[in-house]
């Protein structure tokens, strides 16, 4: 296994122990124990718990980043990039539903606030600005676009939340569809 994955292991026997047991209560030593490695190498990758934590959620970030990317044809209207992006995050979060309901759960910690806030407004730059250009051309009435914006990522976080709470009974893409359509339907 070379370096790249010997982190990515790493931080995937994290992730689920995390997931597991909760941020607080999951040692260092229960993470190398699971994953099979040294406590040297460990810390090789990561001086502190909080620094796996927090590229963790930079990690995962990214991944999302690249999915909402890949998923959205850049010559489509700002629109049908926003019902694109909307699909693949519900996707995402969906493939990735262990991650999510950790987030969920450790929003309160105060000790991983800043891992959790950082990065997050690009997000809503994002959206913001494809609100922006569907305002310009027409599509979307006047509206503060960052407010807009706001009620799109929530809309994506509450349904993938009800999902993964079992409040959903919908194959990941009948709901990413679904919630695509609404936000279009909401934003129009």
């Amino acid at each position: 296994m070379g370096a790249a994955d010997t982190k990515q292991h790493i931080l995937d026997t994290a992730e689920h122990i995390f997931a597991e047991r909760g941020y607080a209560a999951t040692r260092i030593s229960d993470i190398c124990e699971r994953a099979g490695v040294a406590k040297g190498l460990f810390y090789w990758y990561f001086p502190t718990k909080l620094d796996l934590f927090s590229e963790l959620v930079r990690s995962m970030r990214l991944r999302l980043r690249r999915a909402q990317a890949e998923a959205m044809d850049p010559d489509a209207d700002p629109v049908e990039r926003v019902r694109q992006g909307t699909a693949a995050s519900v996707r995402f979060m969906a493939e990735h539903a262990t991650y999510f309901s950790l987030l969920d759960i450790e929003r309160s910690d105060p000790s991983i606030d800043d891992a959790l806030r950082s990065g997050s407004e690009v997000y809503l730059d994002d959206v913001t600005a494809l609100i922006a250009a569907a305002q310009q051309s027409g599509q979307i009435p006047d509206a503060d676009p960052r407010l807009l914006a706001l009620g799109v990522l929530g809309t994506v976080s509450s349904f993938s939340n009800a999902w993964r709470s079992g409040h959903i009974e919908l194959s990941t893409d009948d709901l990413a569809t679904f919630v695509a359509d609404w936000v279009v339907r909401a934003l129009g």
